[in-house]
């Protein structure tokens, strides 16, 4: 009853480890908002894991107890963590000692809270552990149980075990045997960490905890890695803690936030947790507020309440994420106003310099140096004012609560997107899929409408993109520059991807094509977003399913299947009503055949060759085909003489002339009157490539891999059937499919007519 509830920030990320100005920072910000402790557990302090046999230098040892007294100071519980399982042999009495000795020097510094920490490590004993141990988890208790009692059974003692979250628990969490002997072997005074269902998890329910707390037989203490991001460099999370119920809190030990590498960044993070922490266990309402009142100037309240207006309904009536996440941008707009964060780089005086009006005194009676001073300047500044017709003197925009909030809502949650990032995908979804050049370009008469409702939301989204611009403006010129420097990265590169889909949607609006369009030939290099890292994820194939947002966008699911005979007669294969492809709204396309017998196989004149004709559906229905005719001089034979063109010595291959309306005499792709343009496959063509082939695609079909796997089902089933090459008939116009049948890598040009180019591949 004694032992108090835990909370506080776990320094326990891999990459570049806060400074010591920093923790002690952070130390001032935990005492101030109701937080107690601090667990030193950075991986890349290669004493910490690497060498964690060796002793702290004295400069070091120096550091690590100013470092500890500064905890004290702000009566902030100093953990300090070592991570000895890399390469630690639990059986062999010199290991355990030298760890014994290396926890002993810690303590002469002052730390009276010490972790052990077993994560993320092989499983796999040595040979002497194996001998010694019935299993890993008897090794590392035995160990832990030693050092616990060598530093006397300290008040606070935390494990961490290699199994440390629900998804990595074999069969299950109830039936570990891992958990089942750290909880029945592991002294009673130790406390467990947890991450929860996953290593960063979405949610994290009170069954959940109850489940792990009856297996390890004590209430776990919660490593909570919901802000981390040292798994993914371009990714910062500045949303509230949120989806942990506040009626964990009577269930767990404790909650530590492992939050982003950068330091300034989880100001949100910290004190969206310690609102947490201060909610209600007993019933009684409280206010989420922590610390001294702080009385912000009447324009900044105005904001904090827009910022609250329209939050989502909170199912939590002890505690609200959206209003815990705008006091807590209330609170971190005053730190962006500061001159400098107090240990930032660059110092005050630079800051002071940067923020401080030409001509006027710095804030806080500071007196400028000599130094500083640039003679004349700043008086012909100060009195300068552009004339009537000048340009007007350049003033940056002060950073505004709204303009956080974006922030905020932009890189919000590992799971989650912000609300206004959820809209602009949505807009940006509609947009793509109602475009100009979906729909035909101009829009066609009795379309005004959608037209009209089209360039309104354009409009919208390009005003959201402009917000997102003026934001990265403003912040850039905010006078804390700490702050500053540890989100521009983040902010420059969602400003450069925001700016690309504004000038995508320009382009799909009939504007000239901006010069870092993507897609452009000879791109910038600014506009190739991820480097090598984006293409690898670009050419997976299942890019894009594991997308946060859970409606479009999201790569779509196609499904490849049999040409049936319900196809017959074109009655379930893709229409279009014109040669240009596109998909007018209201009508039902047609996919125009590439040669002239294959329009007399859609229509029932003909038979595919046996299981050499596949079809193409998506969520939307039939959106592409593919064709084959083994034999394909045979079949444009009986073609010709059903049509009643054509000679018996050459394979006919139409080119489709565009009917003014589809009627019962109308096939697309075949005229049936005498304004047929013919081509001719020379008899050679057909001797080295006698069958015949063609993949046709709607114009939202912007994969290319379902047609790649069509085509390779074809031309498998086609050397099946003792075929020794295939040819298709494209238009010369239709680059698309030319380039199609190019980056499949096994078709060549065997001969280019006026409007044809045959190609062929060999099997």
């Amino acid at each position: 009853g004694s032992r108090r509830f835990i909370s506080g920030v776990v320094e326990g990320f891999y990459g570049r480890p806060w400074s010591m100005e920093q923790r002690t920072e952070l130390f001032k910000r935990e005492q101030s908002w109701g937080l107690n402790t601090y667990l030193y557990a950075p991986k890349d302090d290669s004493k910490h894991r690497m060498f964690w046999r060796n002793l702290y230098t004295a400069e070091e040892a120096e550091q690590l107890t100013a470092l500890i007294a500064a905890a004290q100071q702000h009566h902030v519980d100093f953990i300090y963590a070592i991570s000895p399982g890399l390469d630690m042999t639990f059986s062999s009495p010199r290991e355990v000692s030298a760890l014994k000795r290396k926890l002993e020097q810690v303590k002469q510094f002052g730390c009276r809270s010490f972790s052990l920490l077993f994560d993320d490590i092989e499983r796999e004993m040595c040979p002497a552990d194996k001998r010694a141990f019935g299993s890993f988890a008897h090794a590392q208790v035995a160990v832990a149980n030693a050092v616990y009692q060598h530093l006397g059974e300290p008040h606070t003692f935390l494990f961490c075990p290699t199994d440390y979250c629900a998804a990595f628990c074999s069969p299950s969490v109830s039936q570990s045997a891992y958990l089942q002997t750290l909880g029945e072997q592991l002294l009673p005074g130790m406390d467990v960490l947890w991450t929860g269902p996953k290593v960063v998890s979405h949610k994290i329910s009170v069954e959940s905890i109850e489940e792990v707390s009856s297996v390890l037989r004590r209430a776990p203490v919660l490593w909570d890695n919901i802000h981390a991001n040292d798994y993914d460099p371009q990714r910062l999370f500045l949303g509230p803690y949120k989806d942990r119920p506040t009626e964990l809190i009577s269930r767990l030990r404790g909650v530590l936030t492992n939050p982003n590498c950068e330091f300034h960044p989880n100001f949100v993070a910290v004190h969206t947790l310690a609102s947490w922490c201060r909610a209600p266990t007993g019933g009684e309402q409280r206010d989420v507020e922590m610390g001294e009142p702080i009385y912000l100037p009447v324009s900044t309240q105005f904001l904090l309440r827009s910022v609250l207006i329209g939050c989502e309904e909170e199912q939590d009536p002890c505690y609200s994420p959206q209003k815990a996440l705008g006091l807590a941008l209330a609170d971190w707009f005053q730190e962006f106003l500061l001159p400098d964060h107090p240990g930032g780089r660059g110092g005050a005086a630079a800051g002071l310099r940067e923020a401080t009006p030409p001509g006027s005194r710095p804030p806080g009676g500071l007196k400028k140096e000599s130094w500083e001073e640039e003679p004349m300047q700043t008086e012909v500044e100060s009195a300068y004012a552009p004339g009537v017709e000048e340009k007007p003197r350049w003033a940056a925009e002060p950073l505004t609560l709204d303009d956080l909030k974006l922030l905020a809502e932009l890189f919000y949650l590992p799971y989650e997107h912000g609300p206004t990032a959820r809209t602009m995908l949505q807009e940006l979804h509609w947009l793509k899929a109602h475009s100009p050049e979906e729909v035909g370009l101009p829009f066609r008469r009795g379309l005004r409408q959608q037209e009209a409702a089209w360039r309104s939301r354009a409009l919208r989204f390009d005003q959201m993109c402009e917000a997102v611009v003026q934001m990265f403006n403003r912040l850039c010129n905010a006078p804390n520059r700490s702050v500053v420097y540890d989100l521009y990265s983040y902010v420059c590169d969602i400003k450069s991807g925001v700016c690309l889909a504004r000038a995508y949607v320009k382009t799909l609006g009939g504007h000239h094509q901006p010069p870092a369009q993507p897609g452009d030939p000879d791109p910038e290099a600014w506009t190739l977003r991820g480097g090598l890292s984006g293409e690898f994820q670009r050419m997976l194939p299942a890019h894009g399913e594991g997308d946060l947002f859970p409606q479009p966008p999201r790569t779509r699911i196609y499904c490849i299947r049999p040409y049936c005979p319900e196809d017959q007669g074109g009655a379930k294969l893709p229409r279009r009503s014109s040669a240009s492809g596109k998909e007018p709204g209201g009508v039902q396309p047609v996919l125009v055949a590439d040669c002239g017998c294959l329009p007399s196989l859609l229509s029932g004149e003909l038979q595919p060759s046996p299981a050499s004709a596949l079809v193409l559906e998506d969520d939307a229905g039939v959106c592409g085909c593919a064709l084959a005719l083994i034999d394909a001089k045979e079949a444009a034979d009986k073609c010709q003489r059903a049509v009643g063109f054509g000679s018996a010595h050459t394979c006919s291959l139409t080119a489709p002339v565009e009917p003014v309306s589809p009627g019962p005499e109308h096939h697309w792709g075949v005229n049936r009157s005498a304004s047929v343009h013919q081509r001719a496959v020379s008899p050679s063509v057909l001797e080295e490539f006698p069958s015949l082939v063609t993949v046709q695609l709607l114009p939202r079909v912007t994969d290319s891999s379902p047609a790649q796997r069509m085509m390779s089902q074809l031309l498998s089933s086609i050397r099946k059937a003792g075929s020794k090459g295939a040819f298709c008939e494209l238009r010369r116009a239709d680059q698309r499919m030319l380039d199609f049948y190019t980056q499949l890598g096994c078709f060549n040009r065997v001969s280019t007519g006026e409007d044809l180019v045959v190609m062929g591949t060999s099997l």
